[in-house]
């Protein structure tokens, strides 16, 4: 089960007390100031791991504190310093404040610590205070305060090429049929309620993440169907993939739908919306042979493609014609999107 947002709690470990103490042993005069330093407290770390991929351990267990240091000894013995609690959260994690809203962490590599919570520095015992003319200090102070905050966790996954399409676009078939991945696949809308990631192999050992954003809607940026909860998902990917039906079963015209969905993104965020674009055109199979030619050229020029030039927000010049349940176009897909991510150009083979 994929939750991507959770609220935390977490409280550093308080810094232990410094103490006041004098060396008395016998034969031993004027053994002076004797009073060890506190212990740090622990930090809260959050740290990236890469087998993670929800946060619904923090929806159940949202409390994390570590531990505070150990007060000074006598014969100034240090404090034990508290155990940093380390939290692990998946890659993709950004971390506000929940308070004000401040980004406190964005975490995209396997293994980066970030600190969110600062343990609280050891007081000071009076062996500290004691000078040449202030041979017997008493004075000791107290370890820091543990840092106490709320966080809001929000969970973007991190992959090359996002997928967007209205509902039954045929996404979903298109991840199973270019990964190992087995999303959901029926004959209704939002068969997909939450993304799903995939991993397709090239051939020359290469590898591209797929990503298959639930379908979106009209009104998706304001918050309309599943669209306004995964739009976030799309942020991270270098491309998108923008799945258009030939054939919709409900009748409408498949420039609309793309245009309504490239408002949607554009709604959402006009970074997002300038994303390198690969449109393809899918359920090629459920078009007539006669028909197809006719269909793909009048489609292509409604919706500015074929104009010899990249659009805008860097869209290919030429579609990519598919049927993801026959297999056709789909490598030429994985290759064009392939180049896309890394910015070369297209491979000659598939030049049009």
């Amino acid at each position: 089960m994929l939750v991507d947002e959770a609220l935390i709690h977490v409280r550093s470990g308080k810094g232990g007390n410094g103490v006041t103490a004098f060396r008395r042993e016998k034969s031993i005069m004027k053994g002076g100031p004797d009073g060890g330093d506190g212990g740090r407290g622990g930090h809260v770390i959050l740290v990236g791991d890469l087998h993670l991929d929800t946060l619904i351990e923090y929806q159940h267990r949202p409390h994390r504190f570590a531990t505070p240091g150990e007060n000074g000894a006598k014969k100034k013995c240090h404090g034990r310093d508290g155990e940093d609690l380390i939290v692990p959260v998946p890659l993709g994690t950004v971390v506000r404040d929940a308070e004000t809203g401040e980004i406190v962490a964005d975490i995209v590599d396997d293994g980066q610590q970030v600190i969110v919570a600062q343990g609280g520095k050891g007081g000071l015992g009076n062996d500290r205070f004691k000078t040449s003319t202030h041979q017997s200090p008493t004075e000791c102070t107290p370890g820091e305060d543990a840092v106490e905050r709320d966080l809001h966790l929000e969970l973007k996954l991190i992959a090359d090429v996002g997928f967007v399409g209205l509902p039954n676009a045929g996404k979903s078939t298109l991840l199973n049929a270019t990964s190992r991945a087995t999303a959901k696949v029926g004959a209704y809308p939002f068969t997909t309620r939450k993304p799903q990631l995939g991993i397709a192999e090239l051939a020359g050992d290469r590898r591209i993440v797929l990503a298959d954003i639930p379908g979106l809607i009209e009104g998706a940026s304001d918050g309309a169907g599943l669209g306004h909860d995964f739009l976030r998902h799309i942020e991270r990917t270098k491309a998108i993939v923008h799945l258009v039906d030939l054939a919709p079963l409900d009748g409408s015209k498949p420039a609309d739908n793309y245009r309504m969905i490239r408002a949607e993104l554009h709604a959402f965020s006009p970074t997002l919306a300038e994303k390198p674009e690969l449109v393809v055109f899918s359920k090629i199979d459920l078009v007539p042979e006669e028909e197809r030619a006719k269909r793909i050229r009048r489609l292509a020029t409604e919706i500015g493609l074929g104009k010899g030039d990249k659009g805008g927000n860097g869209k290919e010049d030429t579609p990519v014609i598919i049927s993801a349940a026959t297999g056709e176009g789909v490598r030429e897909l994985l290759e064009r999107a392939y180049a896309l991510v890394k910015g070369e150009a297209m491979p000659t083979e598939w030049r049009r």
